[in-house]
């Protein structure tokens, strides 16, 4: 059912699902949402699933794009809309074979929808084989890939879901077009990375269907799948690491295994079925204790199709994934989204992570793309009496830790760090091995971040109105000789060690510089019940420099702003409601090596609220180009809570001394020393990062 725009569950369980309230009648209840969304714009089983645009800048069909670009997009569009809606339809096809929204028998729709389109060359939905594709401009580019081969694989996931209701009602000639449609794009160029997989579902299902296919061709994207591996479950997508090694790899990798892997290349499905439990091991703390998924990295507007690795795993021979845990996570991630007022527009889901958010958006996206997140509804396949629906939702690792304890996982071939904080319920992620280029504030909001909370989804750059840089969660260094503003466009990672997470970040990072003429800072951070002290050094061989760092964005719906102080401790308390009404409270304090700490208001920048604020700090080098007596250590703190009970003291400043090695006191060189009011003693040590640096 729906209230002011939102999903509200009609059908929940308390005793199967003490935490969630959902169950499989919950699920199947929201997938007919979701698809109502969509069917409410088709009229006619002729119509295709183009559904109404909000953003019209960024995505495709791009207003520049004219001749054959524009008709290539045209056609992709048409199909992702097909093909990923199918995600959602084919499941709840299957469970429900005479469901019908909108006069139309959904059942029915698709099966002539998928014909046409990859069949029926004279009708205006033919989406072009990839011979049809690759001609004139495009012929000169032998390696060149369309986005119909991403689709054709939702595609045959979708019509394996529902083989019985729509596959097998198709004729042995009609059968043999559309695999023949498949062997166009599955012979043909891919991306080299995780779209290789594409080929392979396509070629697999083929099989699966009693094709013969080219297992020389299958055997080299399954070589390559298994180079870009690189433990605890996670595989690199292309340069960077993300949410793709969850929704892309470890989605396909089991299903593929299922209708190939385990017969034709048994090595391969071995280490396949590896990874995938691998991830299993810890996946489950990289969502907070509410189930949310976080905002981090490209295609966010993919949203909750990060949980759909858990279905996946149940694939598996050996699925090693816990059912209870599974399917409450899983639900909490669709709660995150479905519940809120502002995530359909025209009731399709926004370009956004939440409601519309531009500064996210990626060109390679159009309207129906956000329908990538119907692989979450995959789970939908698993028959009723499936452990995944019966069994009762377990507790997570936030039940396991008292009150003030953070469990801490370290991967260090993702580089990836995740915190699970008792006392707010959020999870707090920390990555690196990342390199963008100088001028891609996108690419660098979507991995740059210190740190990605999951109740604070990443804000772009703040409008301050004047020649102050911030940016929420990241340190900003702005050039006092040319007013050039530096961001860290490069992270590299260097481990834990003695309950600190060591990094080191370039500024404005050019891979013909020498290491030595480029602003770089070593981030040294640990974790507090709350949220993160940073303990970070400056590497610097130019100055006068003017650094800023500045905390979540914080959603400004009415917010209270209170100022405290201890000695020189210094602290900017938020008070205020998301969008939804939800409290919230943000502190950021700063200890040592900053002169001030303030804060911007700002407008179209955050994801969750129109407006919004950042508390920043921020600090001069002072003249001198040469200078070990200016501070080179930065301390400070952002601790977050999910209602307007008072941070106390000791939470606000809770570093009871700061010991350095140096004459100065500056943090020039050697240890630091934080000795914290509850006794703890966390020593930063930056000597020997350089000889751990992986990127």
């Amino acid at each position: 059912m729906t209230e002011k725009n939102k999903w509200v569950p009609e059908f929940t369980d308390f005793e199967l699902s003490p935490y969630t309230g959902l169950t499989l009648d919950s699920w199947l209840s929201a997938g007919r949402y979701m698809l109502e969304g969509v069917f409410n714009h088709i009229d006619s089983i002729d119509k295709p699933v183009v559904m109404p645009r909000k953003e019209t800048d960024v995505t495709y069909p791009h207003k520049a794009s004219t001749g054959e670009a524009l008709i290539a997009e045209q056609k992709a569009e048409i199909f992702e809309g097909l093909t990923r809606s199918f995600f959602i339809g084919s499941v709840m096809i299957h469970n429900e074979p005479e469901i019908t929204i909108n006069g139309i028998k959904l059942a029915d729709y698709y099966k002539h929808q998928i014909y046409k389109s990859c069949c029926q060359k004279d009708d205006p939905a033919y989406v072009g084989t990839y011979e049809e594709l690759h001609v004139g401009k495009f012929a000169d580019d032998p390696i060149k890939p369309f986005q119909q081969t991403v689709e054709t694989c939702a595609l045959v996931i979708g019509l394996d879901a529902c083989r019985e209701e729509i596959w097998d009602k198709y004729t042995d000639k009609e059968k043999g077009d559309i695999a023949s449609f498949l062997k166009s794009y599955a012979y043909n160029p891919t991306v080299p990375q995780n779209w290789r997989f594409f080929n392979m579902l396509d070629l697999a299902f083929l099989y699966k269907c009693g094709y013969e296919i080219d297992d020389e061709i299958m055997g080299d994207h399954a070589q390559a799948i298994l180079n870009y591996y690189v433990g605890d479950g996670w595989y690199r997508d292309g340069q960077c690491f993300d949410y793709y090694s969850c929704w892309a790899f470890n989605v396909y990798g089991p299903i593929w295994c299922n209708w190939y892997g385990y017969e034709k290349m048994p090595y391969v499905a071995k280490k396949i079925e590896e990874a995938s439990n691998a991830l299993m091991k810890t996946y489950s703390d990289m969502f907070d204790n509410d189930g949310f998924t976080n905002m981090w990295g490209r295609s966010c507007i993919y949203r909750n199709a990060a949980t759909s690795a858990f279905d996946a795993n149940m694939f598996l021979r050996n699925s090693e994934a816990d059912p209870g845990l599974s399917r409450r996570i899983c639900s909490g991630s669709l709660l995150q989204f479905l519940s809120r007022d502002d995530f359909l527009w025209n009731g399709v889901p926004t370009l956004g992570f939440y409601g519309q958010f531009t500064p996210l958006v990626q060109g390679y996206s159009c309207a129906e793309s956000p329908f990538w997140l119907g692989k979450a509804f995959l789970c939908l396949h698993l028959p009723k009496d499936h452990p995944f629906w019966t069994s009762k939702e377990t507790e997570n690792s936030f039940d396991k830790i008292r009150m003030h304890e953070v469990k801490e996982t370290v991967l260090g071939g993702p580089a990836l760090c995740f915190t699970n904080h008792k006392d707010n319920g959020e999870t707090i992620l920390r990555s690196a091995k990342v390199f963008k280029t100088s001028n891609d504030m996108h690419g660098m909001w979507n991995y740059n971040k210190l740190s990605y909370n999951s109740k604070y989804p990443w804000e772009s750059t703040p409008v301050t109105g004047n020649d102050l840089a911030v940016e929420s969660q990241m340190y900003v260094i702005g050039d006092d000789h040319n007013g050039k503003k530096l961001y860290p466009n490069a992270i590299f990672w260097s481990g834990s060690r003695d309950g600190l997470l060591y990094r080191r970040a370039f500024f404005d990072y050019k891979i013909e510089d020498e290491r030595h003429w480029v602003q770089s800072m070593d981030f040294a951070d640990f974790p507090v019940p709350s949220g993160l002290v940073r303990v970070d050094k400056l590497a610097l061989f130019k100055r006068p420099v003017t650094i800023t760092l500045g905390s979540y964005g914080f959603p400004d719906n009415g917010t209270e702003v209170i100022r405290r102080e201890e000695g020189d401790y210094k602290a900017i308390i938020l008070k205020g409601k998301d969008h939804m009404g939800k409290e919230k409270q943000l502190a950021m304090t700063i200890f040592a090596g900053w002169e001030d700490i303030d804060l911007v208001r700002s407008t179209g920048t955050n994801p969750d609220s129109e407006k919004s604020i950042v508390v920043y700090a921020r600090m001069k080098s002072g003249p001198k180009l040469y200078d070990a007596s200016k501070p080179y250590v930065l301390i400070s703190q952002t601790i977050t809570k999910e209602s307007h009970e008072d941070f106390t003291d000791d939470e606000l400043f809770p570093v009871k001394k700061i010991g350095y090695s140096d004459p100065w006191n500056s943090g020039a060189f050697g240890p630091v020393t934080i000795t914290m009011k509850d006794g703890q003693v966390r020593t930063a040590v930056y000597e020997g990062i350089e000889a751990g640096l992986q990127l």
